[in-house]
């Protein structure tokens, strides 16, 4: 079984799962990264391709991508780096990357790859959904490599049962339709929307991202789903640390606050 498929089935909740972009703080830290929020208590992990045009991130997420792109990160060494990270590392991993690298490697090539390093699943933010049932849903299930879809405030309820209907792993929430950013609440707004997707009761887990950096956002998004999604709040502790197991420790504290 997937990762993701077996994470979900444990009936595991609270779960947290960080974003962080490959090649920072340094070119050969990702899988020291990786395996310092899995001894802390991570249970699963996002990681970045660089890009030089993040359209979905926030600044510090794109100031992120442009040091990893200067300190050299390229797809292919990325796959390089994570080509032994199962010898150590058994939680789930998640790519999340525009469109415009992973087709420039090639769509299956990299799907391939994915299987041969042990990732468990993708995030393509601007992948339409259309083309991806039409075109490349196929290819991604004959490597066992699950496609997390985003959902936003703006979604309509037959776009999410569509979704929900062609997918299998987690449906990622996005809290809001603005781009990525550490926020200190969600509103009144926010929590209605978190309340219309549970009451759809999708076949699908969900994960809750965008916005998630201290307890009561974290709190908010384990009440209304299966956990959240912390990016830039780690990443921005990571940069200041320049040791992801001190970045992550202080992300711990963050969350009892």
């Amino acid at each position: 079984m997937n990762r993701i498929n077996e994470l979900f089935a444990n009936g595991e909740k609270n779960i947290l799962s960080i974003y962080f972009c490959a090649g920072t703080p340094t070119l050969d830290s990702t899988v020291q990264t990786i395996k310092a929020l899995e001894k802390h208590g991570v249970g699963m992990v996002e990681i970045g391709i660089p890009f030089s045009d993040p359209m979905a991130d926030g600044v510090v997420i794109q100031n992120a991508a442009t040091d990893a792109l200067r300190n050299g990160m390229t797809l292919k060494e990325l796959f390089s780096q994570l080509s032994q990270v199962r010898e150590d590392v058994k939680i789930p991993l998640v790519l999340m990357g525009y469109l415009n690298p992973i087709m420039q490697y090639g769509f299956e090539a990299f799907f391939a790859s994915c299987a041969q390093c042990g990732v468990d699943g993708v995030i393509i933010p601007d992948l339409p959904f259309n083309d991806y049932v039409k075109s490349y849903k196929t290819v991604a299930e004959s490597y066992n490599v699950k496609v997390i879809m985003l959902i936003t405030p703006e979604t309509e309820e037959k776009r999410i049962r569509f979704i929900d209907e062609h997918t299998d792993g987690f449906i990622y929430m996005v809290s809001s339709a603005s781009t990525t950013g550490a926020q200190k609440d969600f509103d009144v707004q926010k929590q209605q929307y978190f309340r219309k997707i549970e009451n759809m009761h999708l076949k699908n887990p969900r994960m809750i991202g965008f916005g998630i950096s201290n307890r009561q956002t974290f709190e908010a998004a384990c009440d209304n789903a299966r956990g959240g999604i912390i990016g830039s709040r780690f990443v921005t502790l990571l940069n200041e640390e320049k040791d992801a197991e001190k970045a992550i420790l202080r992300l711990w504290e963050d969350l009892k606050k």
